[in-house]
């Protein structure tokens, strides 16, 4: 009896540490897959949320100048210096809805792409010439004009015109992990280019009768 029954406790002892081996990879396991998954809806969320500006923005070439007065602490909305096309594409982001916290969002750029599809001259997400970023306001609960600038009436949205300018629209978000064992934080960026629609030809560019401005 008294082997018996030590060797039960053996088997149960055994089986203990067998489960905590097994137990710990496996928690570790579900902790990625929920981590991924989560990481995946952000990167999700953003492609979205660019290619619902850049539809707007391209859409929208006629739109004009901004219509507020920049200043010390830029408004929330666009001032003439760069065009509403842009301030258009970010409240799309924000009203078409998406998965994001939106106090995630670090930024959002509108911009005249390069050939890579990046902001002209650069080679990153980061503004240069013709480029107007925005900033998610807590307390306005929206996207506000933060800077840059972009000529509305220099761009050109003329049919079969090869030269017919496209805009580009970006987002960067920062995703906060879950269980810590990744690192806290996570950057997640996209980018959407998109052609602008081409417009009459007396107002489709600079220069022509009733030029859009």
């Amino acid at each position: 009896m008294f082997r018996s029954s030590r060797a039960r406790s053996d088997e149960r002892g055994a089986a203990a540490v067998e489960f905590a081996l097994i137990a710990m990879p496996l928690i570790l396991l579900l902790f990625m897959i929920v981590e991924a998954s989560l990481l995946m809806k952000d990167y999700v969320s953003v492609s979205s949320a660019v290619r619902t500006g850049a539809r707007t923005a391209s859409a929208s070439a006629d739109g004009g100048p901004g219509t507020c007065q920049a200043s010390a602490n830029p408004p929330p909305c666009t001032p003439a210096g760069a065009p509403a096309f842009a301030q258009a594409a970010a409240d799309s982001i924000q009203t078409t809805g998406n998965a994001l916290n939106n106090e995630d969002i670090d930024w959002v750029l509108i911009y005249k792409p390069g050939a890579n599809g990046y902001p002209s001259g650069q080679s990153t997400l980061t503004c240069g010439s013709n480029c107007v970023k925005y900033v998610w306001d807590a307390g306005l609960s929206k996207f506000r004009y933060s800077s840059g600038s972009w000529a509305s009436a220099s761009v050109n949205a003329c049919l079969n015109d090869p030269l017919r300018d496209s805009v580009g629209v970006g987002m960067q978000v920062t995703h906060t992990m879950v269980s810590g064992f990744f690192g806290s934080t996570k950057t997640v960026q996209d980018r959407t280019v998109m052609q602008f629609e081409p417009l009459e030809q007396d107002r489709c560019k600079p220069g022509t009768p009733n030029a859009h401005s």
